[in-house]
């Protein structure tokens, strides 16, 4: 990975794609809309990011805003 912020940056990656899969979740499609919904998420304090994480997350959250 190069150093060790690399190595910790990827293991969060791992994780989480893994959480994708344990969740029977496509990787791709969950990236997309995370990653599409996190300036909204940002921008509104009362909004929780831990309702992002695979586990938690539900296809289409993007139509709610």
């Amino acid at each position: 990975c190069g150093n060790h912020e690399a190595a910790q940056n990827t293991a969060i990656i791992c994780s989480l794609l893994a959480s994708c899969k344990a969740s029977n979740i496509t990787p791709r499609e969950w990236l997309t809309e995370v990653i599409a919904l996190l300036p909204y998420y940002a921008a509104n304090k009362e909004k929780d990011l831990k309702e992002l994480l695979p586990h938690c997350w539900e296809s289409g959250n993007s139509k709610e805003l």
